[in-house]
């Protein structure tokens, strides 16, 4: 069957029921009930003669010029009007907007051949690619549509997000806003692809086959098993995925094989080197919790910022999954919010930067920096982000498993764990379903870690409850003395916020099952992130560790605004593996770490040693 064609970003009441590799919600057949909206489906030209798939809904009632609200797609667009004004446009509406939907090149009805390919060619007028795809469609609709008023705005979650972003290299004279959310810049780096170059396997399994297989379907993989963590398990070495199952049906696996490293097949891809002066206001939003695409939006922001002398450019982040703020968001998974904190951002922010720069209307936008801070729940603005005023403070594990600001006595001792390839540390609790379409996956960087807490293979540092709050506000990172005694070896770092064991009252005669899902001394993961041994020294000329040798491991923990409340503690928990998000590290080098050997997967003894410290940015 056609995958659901309206995506979160307009139809977000369908959150529960999201069912493909990016959110989307299902479609919304014409029924007698009149739609608010009218329905028009073109064929827009390419520069190239190619031809995209293009839906315009209208509002019924509008009654002068109205800007268009553009999104580009490869999850496919509407096939009818919807019958009521979805959830994620209603404070729009209000305003009034076309909105413009186009499947992108080589998906469902449009021309082409869809590559997942993020390049771009501003210095060669006879290449096509997504930036000059935006700029052509762009172009037609202003002469095309009816009743416009030759402002063009763009904005979408996810692909949609990188879709809007991607028009800032080249931008049309018509496009006067972009709201990129949740998008990407790099598929190497830290998105949907890799984590510093370790590669997400569940993720790249599900997503990138649902793109490529069949492109009139956003089909998931059928795994045939209830617990994912034993499939990947008993798949080996990654490159089993194409002989055994793909069979060249997904190109897009066959070049992360083919590209271990670094090279230019992915900086190559790195579209914001062609970004230059910034001239188009934009609007970039990120989740902190996002499973996603946690890190895109960041970059996007800090590459216009570096060149935005009218300061168009704006960062807005909060305490979200994957696009969760264009539904209802009212719980981070078990997390209350106290508040429907999607409202607020979709009427507070979103409508009023577009009404601004799209109507011509209301007070413009004067922030850089917006975040709903984490833990206190309450708006910040802020002049510059990161910004000044946060104090870059140590807080260090010690070896009887404590964490402290006080730093180590000399000569105090490791701590060390076996690290076995057979018996990987699970992402989260099992059995593992589908990153689709099950909601687990929407919520697991915000899920209890006490799942894995005392496993042998984890190591846990936790503080003293806090005796006042304490505030850390910009990027976070993590610096481990740690040595293996293999060749090559992941760490992962996680911190973690732990709640007071009478963090909430629990009613003893609640229903079966309840009382594991309390939130009294629940592990609230505040960031986590993985980095490989073999690219400590470079990512593009890996080398082998060399055994038991204790250094210095980097480990970033992105951007985050967050209070750690009086009276809970601080968690770090260091482990080495996340399967099968992350693929399994054999722990011995090889040069490509997707076609190892069985004899290649070896137990490995990790130490992790004084001096090895979170850094937080904390503001006095």
């Amino acid at each position: 069957m056609r995958a659901p064609s309206l995506l979160l970003l307009l139809a977000a009441t369908a959150l529960p029921a999201l069912v493909t590799a990016r959110p989307q919600a299902a479609p919304v057949a014409e029924t007698a009930q009149q739609s608010p909206f009218t329905f028009e489906k073109v064929m827009v030209p390419m520069r190239d003669g190619a031809k995209m798939e293009t839906v315009i809904l209208r509002p019924r009632d509008s009654t002068g010029p109205l800007p268009i609200l553009f999104q580009r797609t490869p999850y496919g667009v509407p096939d009818a009007a919807p019958k009521a004004v979805p959830l994620g446009w209603q404070s729009l509406v209000k305003d009034g907007y076309i909105f413009v939907f186009q499947s992108m090149r080589g998906r469902f009805g449009s021309d082409g051949v869809f590559t997942l390919s993020t390049a771009v060619h501003p210095n060669d007028p006879k290449a096509v690619d997504e930036a000059t795809d935006a700029y052509d469609a762009i172009d037609w609709l202003v002469k095309s549509v009816p009743g416009n008023n030759g402002r063009v705005g763009m904005w979408g979650v996810s692909y949609p997000g990188f879709a809007a972003a991607v028009s800032l290299v080249h931008p049309h004279p018509a496009l006067k806003a972009v709201s990129p959310q949740a998008a990407w810049i790099d598929y190497w780096q830290n998105d949907d692809l890799h984590r510093n170059g370790a590669l997400r396997l569940s993720y790249t399994t599900d997503w990138v086959s649902s793109l490529q297989v069949d492109k009139t379907q956003n089909k998931p993989f059928d795994y045939g098993t209830v617990d994912t963590y034993e499939w990947f398990l008993a798949l080996g070495a990654v490159e089993n995925l194409d002989t055994r199952y793909f069979k060249g049906s997904v190109p897009m696996l066959n070049a992360l094989l083919d590209h271990p490293n670094h090279d230019s097949f992915y900086t190559g891809q790195n579209w914001t080197t062609a970004l230059g002066k910034t001239t188009v206001p934009t609007l970039n939003v990120a989740g902190f919790w996002d499973q996603e695409d946690p890190w895109g939006s960041w970059q996007i922001y800090q590459k216009q910022q570096a060149n935005d002398p009218d300061h168009l450019a704006q960062m807005v982040a909060g305490p979200w999954a994957h696009g969760t703020w264009q539904g209802k968001m009212d719980m981070l998974g078990r997390i209350p919010l106290g508040r429907d904190t999607g409202i607020e951002f979709r009427d507070q922010i979103q409508t009023p930067f577009f009404r601004y720069w799209l109507h011509g209307t209301g007070e413009r936008p004067s922030f850089e920096a917006k975040m709903l801070q984490s833990g206190s729940n309450v708006w910040k603005t802020y002049r510059h982000w990161p910004p000044t005023g946060a104090t870059p403070t140590d807080l260090y594990f010690h070896a009887d498993g404590s964490l402290s600001f006080a730093a180590p006595a000399k000569g105090e001792a490791c701590r060390d764990y076996v690290s076995d390839p057979a018996n990987p540390v699970p992402f989260r609790s099992r059995p593992l379903s589908p990153t689709y379409p099950r909601p687990e996956w929407r919520w697991w960087e915000s899920e209890d870690q006490r799942f894995v807490d005392h496993r042998p293979d984890v190591l846990s540092y936790v503080s003293a409850p806090l005796d006042a709050d304490l505030t850390v506000t910009g990027k976070l990172a993590a610096t481990l003395l740690a040595s293996t005694s293999g060749t090559d070896s992941d760490f992962v770092v996680k911190l973690i916020d732990v709640l007071p064991q009478t963090y909430e009252q629990f009613d003893m005669a609640a229903p079966l099952g309840a009382y594991t899902r309390q939130l009294n001394g629940y592990e609230w993961p505040i960031a986590m992130e993985v980095r490989r041994g073999k690219f400590l020294a470079s990512d593009t000329a890996p080398r082998a560790l060399v055994p038991n040798r204790v250094v210095a491991w980097d480990v970033p923990l992105r951007d985050h605004d967050h209070v750690f409340q009086k009276g809970h503690r601080i968690m770090v928990q260091v482990q080495s593996s996340w399967f099968p998000v992350i693929d399994r590290n054999p722990q011995t080098f090889v040069p490509n770490i997707a076609r190892a050997k069985p004899a290649d997967f070896v137990k490995a003894t990790q130490r992790v040693c004084a001096g090895s410290r979170i850094t937080l940015p904390v503001m006095r």
